[in-house]
Order: structure tokens, then C-alpha cells, then sequence
């Protein structure tokens, strides 16, 4: 097979890539080692930025969203038993941010893909990504069904859209790679529960007991969340403790109270911060978690992907009217700026809201101040306004 850009991985960053080329009349094929069915069923994030909302809409994949997506306004944030709210447009000259899960995303974006774009090969898993110092590289890869016999996908440019756990990273070589990480210690457990959410926009609570957050799938299906030990089972918490939990952490003290419903999930999300740089080797090119892995506080992980694909879709497009390579030679460098921004707010968010288990009484009040700072101070809050609604993607 041969394509002008080979896209390992069908999540948002692959299957939005696929379409923005498209789009500009540029061939690709995208590999995806799991079926159609899990893909659409991939629970991720939920909350997408306003820039990530503007791309879909100019892309043609906006039509769903815009019908049964949940635009917020603004978020509140809970200290002390006391409520604040952060009013997004009027901070940050309109923007907002649009609930709307990754699974819904990629239900529209297949669908285009598969009407319209080019080749999308579901249950094909990508074994290594070679040559990409050269003006060819290849992407071996194998497809369920076909008798374990191994294919090669020939492009000019290879995007591995891959996940942390995929290949395309692993074919840069370890003496031009640098990573930076952190690991917290402590997670999330997260549930999905049949009830209207208790709060029409997003709740963050900072508890001595714990971080604690009210979001939603839909205006039936509440998602929450607590902060756990790290390496907590989901199972160890029976739904009366979970419920009970909550409604500790988001007390207040104006009577405010938590409906409870049937819990149909539970799981725990481990709480990384992860960069690896360069985002660019040769003709391969990271994007999205290949690359970087944010905590989940701050709503980034699949607002990044979309700004690295929109980049380097931008860059070729350039390349092609142009003839000038600029902006696809300055993709990683272009990326990192606002990956290191965006880690830097999904880090003063962690360290905001959620409490160390070694945390001081000192720490506790700094903490506390910071939170007043916000409740208080116009350009504070507007500070975390313009970060939650997403930095420029250009």
C-alpha cells in the first residue's frame, strides 16, 4: 500500500487528522489495531476546549455536537464549604467549552471517514514504523484475518497517533529522545451513574478528605469522581461508600445536596504527567499521547492531540502550496509551547485541588489561599479561565 501520510491509531487525533487531510485533497490511510466497536466505545475525556470545538465545526464534524453537545459556561469550585464560580466568557471574551464525550467524537468522525475519506482499517495492528530518516517510511502492520501475514504501508509521512503504549514513539532512537515525567501519588476513581448530574456545570471540590469532581455525560448520566490512593482497586468501594464520599467532599454550607442513582461503572485513572521531546523525528511525527500525558484535572489530554494534528495538518498544507517545508521542520517546537503550557496548568490544578498524602497544615493553607486568590482576584481567575478554555491553537 502507499499513501502520501500513514496515521497509526484511530482515537480523535487520528480519525480528525485523517479528516483535516482529506479536506485539503491529501491521501492517507489510518491503521487501528482494535475493532470499530471498541473505538466507539472507548470511555475518555468529555470536555472539549473552545479552539477543539471551533476545529470539528470547520472540519464538517461538528453537526451531532452542536445538536446534543452540552455547552458550559463556566465551572465552580468548592473550598471550605464554600461555593465559587468561575464565569468563562466574561473572563475570557466569550469562549467556553463544550461537554461532549471522546466516544461520541470518534462515533462522528468514523462515519465521516468511512462516507467520504480515505482507507480506514480497523483490527490492524502496526508492528514497527522503519525508515523514517528517509524520504519512504514504511509501517509494517497486520491485519486480523489475514493469517498472521504482515503488510506494509509505504507513506512520505508518518503521524503515530498511537498512544503512550504504541510504536510509533519507540522508532525514534533513545539518544535523540528526552522525557520528562512526573507520577502522583494518588488517582481517580471515576464512575458513571444513571442520574441527572447534581449541578448544571462542572463542580471541582477541594476537601481535607480529597479532591472531589461533579461532572456529566448527558443531562441523564452523571460522571464523578474521587481522588484515592494510588493502586486503589475500583471494586474495594461499595456504591453507599462512594456515594457517601461524595457527598462529604462537596458539602456546603448552603444546604446544596447530591442525588444519588445506580452506579453502572467504576474504574480508577492513574494521575502522569509525561513529555517526550522531540515530537518530531525525521518523516515520523507524534501527536497526542504518543507525545504527552496530562493529569486529568485540568481537561487537556484530547485538546492537545487536536492542536498537534490541526499543526501539522496546517504545516503540510503550507508544504504543498508553498513548497516550503517551515512549518512542518518547526512542528515539535511549534507543539511544545503549548503542550509545556498546557502541563503547567494540568499541574497547578493537581496541586490546587488535591491533597498530598504527606500534606502539612502549612501546605493545607496555601492551598486554601490560592483557592481565595481565585474566588477574589479578577486577573487570578481569569488566568484559569484562559487556560480551562484552551490556549490558541496557532
Amino acid at each position: 500500500m502507499r499513501t502520501t501520510v500513514g496515521i497509526i491509531g484511530a482515537g480523535p487525533a487520528g480519525l480528525l487528522l485523517a479528516r483535516l487531510l482529506h479536506n485539503a485533497g491529501i491521501d492517507s490511510v489510518v491503521l487501528e489495531s482494535r475493532d470499530r466497536a471498541y473505538v466507539e466505545q472507548r470511555q475518555r475525556a468529555g470536555i472539549l476546549e473552545q479552539g477543539t470545538v471551533d476545529v470539528l465545526r470547520a472540519a464538517g464534524a461538528g453537526g451531532r455536537m452542536d445538536r446534543e453537545g452540552l455547552r458550559h459556561d463556566g465551572i465552580e469550585l468548592r473550598f471550605a464549604r464554600e461555593r465559587h464560580r468561575v464565569d468563562f466568557p466574561a473572563l475570557t471574551g466569550g469562549r467556553s467549552v463544550m461537554v461532549y464525550a471522546q466516544t461520541e467524537v470518534c462515533k462522528d468522525l468514523i462515519a465521516l471517514q468511512i462516507e467520504e475519506g480515505g482507507p480506514l482499517l480497523f483490527e490492524a495492528e502496526a508492528l514497527a514504523v522503519e525508515g523514517v530518516e528517509s524520504e519512504r517510511p514504511r509501517v509494517r502492520f497486520r491485519r486480523e484475518g489475514h493469517e498472521g501475514r504482515e503488510d506494509v504501508l509505504e507513506c512520505d509521512y508518518v503521524v503515530g497517533c498511537d498512544g503512550f503504549w504504541g510504536v510509533a514513539r519507540r522508532a525514534i532512537p533513545a539518544e535523540h529522545s528526552r522525557v520528562f515525567e512526573r507520577t502522583y501519588p494518588f488517582g481517580w476513581l471515576g464512575i458513571l451513574a444513571d442520574v441527572p448530574p447534581s449541578h448544571d456545570e462542572l463542580v471541582y471540590a477541594r476537601h481535607d478528605r480529597g479532591f472531589a469532581l461533579l461532572s456529566m455525560r448527558s443531562p441523564a448520566v452523571s460522571r464523578l469522581y474521587l481522588q484515592v490512593p494510588e493502586g486503589t482497586d475500583a471494586g474495594s468501594w461499595a456504591d453507599e461508600e462512594i456515594w457517601g464520599e461524595l457527598e462529604r467532599r462537596f458539602e456546603t454550607a448552603d444546604g446544596w445536596s447530591l442525588e444519588r442513582g445506580a452506579i453502572t461503572s467504576k474504574s480508577v485513572t492513574p494521575m502522569r504527567s509525561h513529555v517526550h521531546e522531540p515530537m518530531r523525528h525525521g518523516r515520523l511525527f507524534l501527536a497526542g499521547d504518543a507525545a504527552h500525558i496530562v493529569p486529568p484535572t485540568g481537561a487537556k489530554g484530547l485538546n492537545l492531540a487536536v492542536g498537534d494534528v490541526v499543526t501539522f495538518a496546517r504545516a503540510l498544507v503550507h508544504l504543498e502550496e508553498t513548497g516550503s517545508a517551515e512549518r512542518l521542520d518547526a512542528y515539535s517546537e511549534t507543539c511544545l509551547r503549548r503542550v509545556w503550557q498546557a502541563e503547567r496548568f494540568s499541574y497547578d490544578m493537581t496541586t490546587l485541588l488535591h491533597r498530598a498524602p504527606d500534606a502539612t497544615p502549612f501546605e493545607d493553607r496555601v492551598q486554601l489561599a490560592r483557592l481565595r486568590r481565585i474566588a477574589t482576584s479578577r486577573a487570578a481567575e481569569t488566568d484559569l479561565a484562559e487556560g480551562y478554555t484552551g490556549f490558541p491553537l496557532d
